[in-house]
């Protein structure tokens, strides 16, 4: 994985630093315009910060973060997080790496529970978190300090309600009660560790999940997290194969199209019977694969029986024969062969995509020099043998036809208009204040009604009118083509522009994003988890996050719609600067031809010249282009490392 990280962070970097400079020479030659100019730094910003997050989801106990420590910690000589009998982790854990503050542990106070902010709002309030610097030359130190994520303190009932962490329509769900009446909770709601660990240097996030309780209790899990992974694995313990809190967290939480998901058998090493042999355990550990393949409904393929106390102590011992015992190799190299090429081919596709638009306009803008050029050159080679009169009868006529062509100014002002007008309307259904609006009704219409009854159809009925909004930007932008593809013909016919109206924007894309808020929010609504939004603070969180992530979509999409309108409009400003320009240079040559005997050859001798120059500078940023784009697709083309091939074997 590391060695699949460099490469890919190496392809970024080079990619990036193409893109770059072929951005500068697109601008020395006055080929790039500004819908170009938003591709390039969307696509910058992408290169240089797309993560790649891993989430492990289990319940209590299953040797959750025993795997966690064999697969990132185990250079650190020891047990790095909590994973001892007795002590589990009990708040959301989230590694990482931040190279401006260096190691440390950050702590968000279980009490922020009560104020109905997202973590994500909480992590713009540095003041609220406790820090504690973390210092990984000392492990045993180190351990210590992460031994706070398992950190619990008593509460009253009362309080532990108002927390969301005790439900009395849910006894099953509580935590046990002490005699004195109080019940254990974590002391956080929330950690993050920052560690220069190699993988986390590289871009990757881990997320470590404490349960089915803690996760149905923060909905920043499953709302933010887990969708924002993008591959989970689901650790289950091989002893017992899927218990029914198992089933449960899968269903309610990981059952998502689209989500990769890989599942974990672990602690196979308590299937050893001395009374057995090796063939009938073995024969056991395949029968609890298919078992959990079949209940869970993913290929057997995804399913991964291994030991992380076994692969964790091989490691510790440099004994890499045990190491492959305990069958974690395995599940390290599907890590690496099946999620990261997934990850790579969106970024190729998106690096591709820009290129293929800054090559297509590039192409377009230097045809139409060259088809200027061509006609100037012919322009002056028939006033060879003509006299003063005839010159100045030219003169005069690329004044008549600048003053004819001038006349388009006023229609592509009018265009202008027509098409602000249209974008207006298109983005209107997307705007801040409409999104506000629709939450404001679907708020309004659950006040009065318990959530049981009014919650989930007022809900249903908000992601219905979204989706009609999104159409009704569609038609909108449909509307916005047409007139633009039948007034681009006309100024093409009428004044010799050469107008091509790139693809509209598509909604689909956002559509179907709409549809996953609404199947993972919609979990929330129905019978076995609407009590939750009973719960003090939650609905109010609920709405704040769903509003968070319904403005992204609807940001996005309007985005797309006037970058697309954008270039549009912008191609007509830019042929409208070459034209004048083309006029100007015609009517300097004619000029100059006036003005001296013997210049009409010279002047043909330069206009030919420049015509030779625009060649030389297609073939060069074809050949450019082309290799940047070699450069994008070689990531896709790379073959298998020999080193993880045998690690999968």
């Amino acid at each position: 994985m590391a060695q699949r990280l460099d490469a890919l962070a190496s392809w970024r970097a080079a990619v990036g630093a193409a893109a770059a400079d072929l951005a500068r020479d697109l601008e020395a030659h006055d080929l790039l315009s500004d819908a170009d100019r938003s591709l390039l730094a969307t696509l910058h910003e992408r290169l240089a910060s797309d993560a790649l997050v891993l989430a492990f989801v289990a319940e209590v106990s299953r040797g959750k973060s025993e795997l966690i420590n064999a697969i990132f910690f185990a250079d650190a000589g020891r047990r790095v997080l909590p994973a001892t009998p007795g002590r589990t982790t009990m708040s959301p854990v989230e590694l990482w790496h931040d190279p401006e503050h260096g190691p440390c542990l950050r702590l968000l106070p279980i009490e922020t529970r009560l104020e109905g902010r997202s973590l994500a709002e909480w992590r713009r309030q540095p003041d609220r978190w406790q820090h504690v610097p973390l210092d990984m030359a000392d492990p045993p130190a180190l351990a210590r300090a992460l031994s706070a994520v398992t950190h619990t303190q008593r509460v009253s009932v009362a309080q532990a309600e108002a927390l969301g962490l005790w439900h009395p329509e849910h006894p099953d769900d509580n935590p046990p009660l002490a005699a004195d009446g109080s019940v254990e909770v974590p002391v956080w709601r929330h950690a993050r560790i920052s560690v220069p660990h190699p993988l986390l240097q590289r871009g990757l996030v881990v997320i470590d999940t404490p349960g089915l309780n803690a996760v149905g209790a923060e909905p920043e899990l499953t709302l933010g997290l887990l969708p924002s992974a993008h591959a989970v694995v689901f650790v289950l313990a091989a002893d017992s194969g899927v218990t029914k809190s198992d089933l449960a967290l899968w269903r309610e939480h990981l059952d998502t199209a689209g989500l990769e998901r890989f599942v974990v058998l672990n602690k196979i090493d308590t299937l050893a019977d001395p009374l057995l042999a090796e063939a009938e355990v073995q024969a056991q550990i395949e029968r609890q694969r298919q078992e959990a393949a079949a209940l869970l409904q993913v290929p057997l393929a995804r399913v991964f029986a291994l030991s992380a106390r076994d692969a964790l102590a091989a490691r510790l011992t440099g004994h890499a024969a045990a190491l492959q015992l305990s069958r974690l190799p395995q599940l390290e190299a599907a890590l690496v062969d099946e999620l990261l090429p997934r990850r790579q081919a969106l970024l190729v596709a998106a690096a591709e995509a820009v290129l293929r638009q800054l090559q297509a306009t590039a192409q377009q803008r230097l045809a139409d020099r060259r088809r200027q050029q061509a006609e100037q050159v012919l322009e002056l080679r028939g006033l060879r043998g003509k006299g003063g009169a005839k010159l100045r009868l030219l003169v005069e006529r690329v004044d008549v036809e600048q003053a004819d062509f001038e006349r388009c100014t006023g229609r592509l002002a009018a265009l202008r208009a027509v098409q602000q007008r249209l974008l207006k309307a298109a983005l209107a259904p997307l705007s801040s204040e409409a999104l506000r609006t629709e939450m404001a009704a679907m708020q309004a219409a659950t006040g009065a009604l318990p959530f049981s009854l009014g919650v989930r159809g007022a809900f249903e009925t908000l992601m219905s009118r979204l989706r009609t909004a999104l159409d009704s930007a569609a038609t909108q932008a449909d509307e916005m083509r047409q007139m633009l593809e039948a007034s681009q013909q006309q100024l093409n016919a009428e004044f010799g522009f050469a107008l091509v109206l790139p693809a509209a924007p598509s909604m689909a894309p956002f559509v179907s994003e709409l549809q996953r808020i609404g199947q993972a929010y919609g979990r929330y609504l129905g019978v076995g988890q609407i009590w939750r939004m009973a719960a003090p603070g939650f609905a109010e969180q609920f709405r704040r996050m769903l509003h968070s992530k319904l403005r992204v979509v609807f940001e996005n999409a309007a985005g797309e719609i006037e970058l697309w309108s954008k270039a549009a409009g912008s191609q007509a400003e830019v042929q409208l600067r070459e034209r004048r320009r083309a006029y100007t240079r015609r009517r300097e040559a004619l000029q100059r031809v006036q003005a001296a005997t013997g210049e009409l050859e010279q002047r043909i001798t330069e206009v030919q010249d420049q015509g030779e120059a625009l060649n030389t500078l297609q073939q060069r940023l074809q050949t450019q282009l082309a290799q940047v784009l070699a450069q994008v697709l070689a990531l896709a083309q790379a073959p298998e490392r020999p080193a993880l091939r045998q690690s999968a074997a």
